[in-house]
């Protein structure tokens, strides 16, 4: 089994980067943060048209129904570019809307889900649908503003009742499209520490000349490189142990990732003006998402259970 993408596939997602960098680059995320600020919204409705315009929705929709007809592998590719470049929004939910709700496939829409334990949603206040647990469209007529961690990604309570998390193909799906999120912001974290440490100099030399900076900047490639071989290989194989499995290293690797990058920029690191934090905090509300560690992990010991047996 080939896990290494094709020359397409590295194509399609060379075209995602390039529309990214050209509209969503360091200027437009910040000018993301400085506007959530104001209004509570972070989506932007002109790049969301763009994005359905451009396929990021329709990717899976078959190609009878208006999609592109790809698979999990390029929908994997596209979000890992998606991550390392912190756009906000219901990605995941609008891309599993496609097909389901009206204009989510092209853009028009947004649509956020139930993701999150509890009565929590994301990004409700900019929302035209909510998915429910079993990945059908639910109504909602409420939500209370709740502080997130994350600029770009704010929360709500709803009144709604607490939905139980559903298992089965739509949160398997969410999972690993949201670990592959956590892959590109992993993998941005070791670029963004790698290049400060051979900009920054201390005592006349590059501090990546220094052995405890190494360190870091190996760990956090390895752990990059360890999710990223999980992820796509449950992209292609589809198992729910193997998701599972994804979504946690994934989580760690986006997390830790950015707690070293941190690490790496000093003091810098923890001033506003660095985008290390933005990483950081994206990273623990992604990691809250579609499943948790504890049930990654459970998920992991029933297969182990089972295949014991």
């Amino acid at each position: 089994m080939d896990f290494q993408p094709t020359q397409d596939q590295r194509d399609l997602r060379a075209g995602v980067r390039d529309l990214l960098a050209g509209r969503y680059d360091r200027e437009a995320l910040r000018a993301s943060v400085d506007g959530a600020a104001a209004t509570g919204r972070s989506v932007d409705r002109a790049l969301w048209r763009e994005l359905g315009e451009a396929g990021f929705f329709a990717l899976r929709l078959p190609e009878d129904e208006g999609g592109v007809g790809l698979g999990l592998p390029e929908a994997v590719l596209v979000f890992e570019e998606a991550g390392r470049a912190l756009l906000p929004g219901p990605l995941v939910a609008t891309h599993l809307a496609a097909g389901l709700v009206a204009g989510a496939a092209e853009g028009e829409a947004v649509v956020t889900a139930f993701d999150l334990e509890g009565p929590l949603v994301t990004h409700l206040g900019e929302a035209d649908a909510v998915l429910g647990a079993d990945g059908e469209p639910v109504e909602v007529y409420a939500g209370e503003p709740v502080r997130s961690a994350d600029p770009l990604t704010p929360l709500a309570r709803v009144s709604v009742p607490a939905r139980p998390v559903a298992a089965g193909r739509y949160r398997d799906e969410g999972a690993l499209l949201t670990a592959a999120l956590q892959l590109g912001s992993a993998l941005r974290t070791v670029e963004l520490a790698v290049s400060y440490a051979k900009d920054r100099e201390q005592f006349g030399q590059p501090i990546g000349a220094f052995q405890a900076v190494k360190h870091l900047c190996a760990q956090m490639l390895v752990r990059a490189e360890v999710a990223r071989t999980a992820v796509y290989a449950a992209a292609v194989t589809a198992d729910p142990a193997e998701v599972a499995g994804a979504k946690l290293l994934a989580d760690e690797a986006a997390v830790r990732n950015a707690r070293d990058c941190l690490q790496v920029h000093g003091g810098m690191g923890f001033t506003w003006e660095a985008d290390v934090h933005l990483h950081l905090k994206r990273a623990w509300v992604r990691a809250e998402q579609w499943r948790t560690a504890a049930q990654a992990e459970e998920a992991l010991a029933a297969e182990l259970l089972a295949g014991a047996e």
